[in-house]
């Protein structure tokens, strides 16, 4: 008896879906790196080398007139020197913009927080009731480290002028 079999190897991925995968990965590789930090960097250092090339522009185009080859080399020493000398101030500059920006966002949310826990323990006796024992504990601990918020509640506790 004679058996003929086929044995044909067929291909499990198709190369338009594995390019397709490979572009994808490589976005998302690509919006890992990106820092907010040197983003605002890179844009502040844009910012200071477009205003040295506008004042260096403005300043050649008086004498330009016959040396126009000159006066493109000098423009482009201009925004190149510039790039240069202003690349770490701008960084620094980002990075504090960035840390003040956090700090205020970080501050703002507690504040909301600090908000909604008082007015969830004005209906809510519990809660009031969990509050006074923490300023309790927290005045016999320490009395010159506290906030305003605290002092706030503590007197409003002290007077017992909240509604339950």
């Amino acid at each position: 008896m004679n058996h003929n079999f086929v044995h044909v190897e067929y291909s499990t991925s198709h190369p338009g879906v594995e390019r397709a995968e490979q572009a994808v990965a490589n976005i998302k590789r690509m919006g890992e790196s990106l820092s907010p930090t040197r983003t605002l960097a890179g844009m502040l250092l844009a910012a200071v080398v477009a205003a040295f090339v506008v004042v260096a522009d403005q300043m050649m185009d008086t004498w330009a007139d016959g040396h126009l080859l000159a006066a493109w080399v000098t423009l482009w020493a201009v925004a190149f020197a510039a790039a240069g000398l202003f690349a770490g101030t701008s960084k620094k500059l980002a990075t504090q913009i960035k840390n003040s920006l956090d700090a205020w966002s970080a501050k703002m949310a507690q504040h909301r927080a600090d908000d909604r826990m008082w007015a969830m323990a004005q209906t809510d006796a519990r809660l009031m009731a969990d509050l006074q024992s923490a300023i309790g504990r927290d005045e016999t601990m320490a009395a010159k480290g506290e906030s305003p918020t605290q002092r706030r509640v503590s007197r409003i506790l002290r007077n017992r002028q909240y509604y339950i």
